[in-house]
């Protein structure tokens, strides 16, 4: 027999509200969060004054967005090791380390991604400038 669905929507709705707080705590309590963030908006202001193409800005918002997931992945994993181990273990460590690598990958990908999108557009007004 099917459950009763009344409280779906309403659950459902519910669900984004927490997603949004997880996203407001991490930039409330995390560094990296909110420097991620300034430059993901410096990323875009200097997409749209170099006016690169849609391609490269679906190019530039991927990056983005796996990098600010990455944080957010690596702020829980932190905060569930905090949980169950307040003490300094080896396992705690390695897994707080392996989250921060995933973040340090995404972030990598994010600047290739960014040279690529910006290097002939910064060129081609380096040129113009000088001329």
């Amino acid at each position: 027999m099917p459950k009763n669905t009344a409280a779906g929507p309403k659950r459902f709705w519910k669900s984004f509200w927490y997603a949004a707080q997880g996203i407001r705590q991490a930039f409330r309590t995390e560094q990296n969060m909110r420097v991620h963030t300034g430059f993901a908006v410096l990323v875009l202001l200097l997409a749209a004054l170099f006016r690169v193409p849609p391609g490269d800005w679906m190019l530039l918002l991927l990056a983005i967005t796996l990098v600010l997931a990455a944080e957010l992945l690596n702020t829980a994993i932190e905060s569930v090791v905090d949980l169950v181990s307040p003490e300094i273990h080896p396992l705690a460590k390695a897994a707080k380390d392996t989250a921060a690598g995933a973040v340090f990958l995404t972030a990598a990908f994010a600047v290739i991604a960014g040279i690529y999108v910006f290097y002939h557009p910064v060129i081609d007004w380096i040129a113009a400038f000088m001329s």
